[in-house]
This record gives structure tokens, C-alpha cells and sequence, in this order.
């Protein structure tokens, strides 16, 4: 659970910080975040839930918690898809595309990318 509660702060914290926003929609960052973790991955604070959640579903050892991990990641997988990227490529534009072109959206790269 903290292998993903850890990259998730550190991914909130540079939204804040570097981004200059809120994680909440009606106020979003004045700059792409491309830095931290993010150069490994495009969502690492998605990632972090997903690991935690995952961590808890080891933990409890519940078919429950395997259902609720699949459901909370396929509603995530749909939000990102559906209002994320596009809300992303149009405030953002080029850099954004360049971003999902050379960071993956869940699997994160073995090397960072720089740019």
C-alpha cells in the first residue's frame, strides 16, 4: 500500500507546486507537469491509487476487493479516455501531444524522459 500512497503524494504535491493548480477540474494547472514521476509516466497519481488498492486487495485477500480494484480501474481507465486527454490536448496542445507521443499512459518507461 505505501508503494503506491508514496508516488501518489509526491504526484499531488507536484500538481500543486509545479503545475500552479488544484487536482480539481474547475481549477486546473497553469503548466503541464512533465517533471518527477511524470517522466515515466503521463498518470502517476492514478498509478499510486491503483497500487495502494491493489496493496489493500493482497492485504484482505477478498474476491470483493479484486472486483472493486477492476471496477476502480476501468472507471479510471474511461475517465482518462474520455475527459482527461482530450480536456489535456486542448489546453495544452503541442506539448501535450508530445507528451502522450514519448510517456506512457500506464506502464510506466525504464528511463526518464527528458523533455
Amino acid at each position: 500500500m505505501a508503494a503506491g500512497t508514496a508516488p501518489l503524494i509526491e504526484s499531488i504535491w507536484r500538481f500543486v507546486e509545479v503545475g500552479r493548480g488544484t487536482l480539481m477540474p474547475a481549477v486546473p494547472t497553469e503548466h503541464l507537469v512533465v517533471s518527477g514521476l511524470y517522466r515515466f509516466v503521463r498518470n502517476p497519481m492514478y498509478v499510486g491509487v491503483l497500487t495502494a488498492l491493489a496493496g489493500e486487495t493482497l492485504l484482505f485477500a477478498r474476491r470483493s476487493m479484486v472486483i472493486y480494484w477492476v471496477g476502480v480501474a476501468t472507471t479510471i481507465h474511461f475517465f482518462v479516455l474520455v475527459y482527461e486527454e482530450p480536456t489535456l490536448s486542448k489546453r495544452y496542445g503541442a506539448d501535450y501531444a508530445q507528451f502522450k507521443k514519448m510517456v506512457p499512459r500506464w506502464l510506466p518507461r525504464l528511463r526518464p524522459w527528458k523533455g
